[in-house]
């Protein structure tokens, strides 16, 4: 696929649909289909990305069906494999998504981020209390305590101004987020997704977002707790290695 790097109010070049997918078989081929429906009814052109981590049921079969491009990754973790697809994405931009319908790929959602990208952001990340959770969608821990209090936090120890620091729905240059050097395996890599691009001095901007009920019919992957303490973790070591850089010698 052919890419060109993109300026600020550019017509866009190429677009990544990338879907991280673990067990997703009820989900993933409805998704990389309205995706595919996006890029035709936007005109953009792209590819949609599906990196299964390790699913051991249909998933692979339902998405290669759809029509996605298929990248296996053994090594389990939802940083893993998201890290492993900006690494194979082929598009000049890439929308980063959950392949269980919790998110909406349709034009009307995504043509937003595409147009702030174009703006001159490098990346853009959904706000869902701005955009709204449907009845069931989360959890009253994260929506009222985790989500909020994990958001402040990092907005506090790290000068953003983000409103919802956990939102799996998000686009952003590939070139610019490729360039961090990501390290995170686990649900924690949301976090450092923002904070290495805040200090790297990156442009980071946000757009409502809605979000709706998961279709899996499975438990989900995120533990609240431990995924909570890996979050934490990575702040203070960023946070750290943040001001150690700062100090006079």
């Amino acid at each position: 696929m052919e890419t060109s790097a993109n300026k600020p109010g550019t017509a866009i070049r190429t677009v990544t649909f990338l879907m991280p997918c673990l067990n997703e078989v009820n989900t993933v081929g409805d998704c990389v289909a309205i995706a595919s429906q996006t890029l035709q009814a936007l005109q953009w052109r792209g590819e949609i990305l599906v990196v299964d981590n390790g699913s051991s049921d249909s998933s692979v079969a339902a998405a290669t069906a759809a029509g996605a491009r298929i990248l296996q990754v053994a090594q389990r973790g939802y940083g893993v494999a998201v890290r492993a697809g900006i690494a194979a994405a082929q598009g000049d931009y890439i929308i980063m998504g959950d392949s269980d319908l919790s998110y909406d790929f349709a034009p009307a959602s995504l043509k937003p981020y595409l147009e702030v990208l174009d703006a001159g952001a490098d990346l853009v990340i959904g706000n869902r209390f701005t955009g709204g959770i449907k009845p069931g969608a989360m959890s009253h821990l994260h929506r009222y305590i985790g989500t909020p209090v994990m958001t402040w936090a990092v907005n506090r120890m790290f000068g953003t101004r983000i409103g919802d620091i956990n939102c799996g729905l998000r686009a952003f240059r590939r070139r610019a987020i490729g360039a961090l050097v990501l390290q995170s395996d686990g649900m924690e890599f949301a976090s450092e997704m923002v904070i290495r691009a805040a200090q790297a001095g990156l442009v980071i901007s946000e757009v409502p977002t809605t979000l709706f009920p998961d279709g899996r019919n499975r438990k989900s992957h995120l533990r609240s707790f431990p995924d909570g303490a890996r979050h934490l973790r990575v702040w203070v070591r960023l946070w750290l290695a943040q001001h150690h850089k700062n100090d006079p010698a």
